[in-house]
């Protein structure tokens, strides 16, 4: 249970984390910060498929193959309907919000509304992950959702400043958006141990989920900006890594 709590408190810390990179690195170049997500997009995508799918097909059993893909369906319908109702990433921070800072201020709350939500399931995606009692991929799985946060904690900080909001109270927000996932991952973890028989749906439904935030939200941030070439092996670097760690750590 420490290791739960201390791997769910270190996936919410990554988006504080990466709110103080934010405050100070107010210029960063879209460039970097596409390098950065696409590496965090790699890192997902293999901790999805090795830490979530892959587990969900062998506690399935006989119909495993099954419950995999209604659960991959699953959790990426249900991040589709949160898009419908709270857009996320790019589809709020357009070029008008990047490039020229006239933000308004209800659209740069919405965003962080937004980011706060897709956490949750992000969260839930790593507690699940140490539900099939796999110490190192339930990690592995933690630790690229916290990659992934540090830019997303990043991104928070500009357009809030640039709509008015104070220095401290712009903080706080990440710091919410930040304890979301914290709650999360305790949700997602106390599920499959109350009830270990959703573990391969539950398994699946998580990698659904990342597998959507991956390809909707993330590959498009990061190729908006001129630097696809860039992104992209910066995405199969974090894949290999993540794969490397996977067969090392068995």
């Amino acid at each position: 249970m420490e290791m739960v709590l201390l791997t769910a408190l270190g996936v919410g810390g990554a988006t504080i984390i990466g709110a103080v990179i934010g405050f100070l690195c107010k210029g960063f170049s879209h460039k970097f910060s596409d390098i950065v997500l696409s590496f965090a997009a790699g890192v997902m995508l293999s901790a999805a498929v090795l830490g979530l799918v892959l587990p969900s097909l062998e506690y399935g059993g006989q119909y495993g193959i099954l419950i995999t893909i209604a659960g991959i369906f699953a959790g990426a319908l249900c991040l589709n309907l949160i898009d419908k109702l709270v857009p996320h990433l790019h589809k709020l921070m357009g070029p008008d919000t990047e490039e020229h800072h006239n933000a308004n201020l209800s659209k740069v709350l919405l965003f962080v509304l937004a980011i706060g939500i897709h956490n949750l399931p992000e969260g839930i995606a790593a507690g699940v992950g140490f539900g099939s009692g796999n110490v190192s991929q339930a990690l592995m799985i933690a630790g690229g959702i916290a990659l992934q946060n540090i830019p997303e904690g990043m991104v928070i900080i500009g357009p809030m400043l640039a709509a008015g909001v104070t220095p401290k109270k712009t903080f706080v927000c990440a710091m919410i958006t930040g304890l979301v996932e914290v709650v999360g991952t305790l949700i997602g973890y106390f599920a499959v141990s109350l009830a270990s028989a959703i573990l391969p749906f539950a398994l699946a439904f998580a990698g659904g989920t990342m597998l959507y935030v991956v390809s909707d939200e993330m590959i498009p941030e990061t190729h908006a900006h001129g630097s696809e070439r860039g992104a992209t092996y910066a995405l199969l670097v974090g894949f290999c890594v993540m794969l490397i760690s996977d067969v090392v750590l068995g």
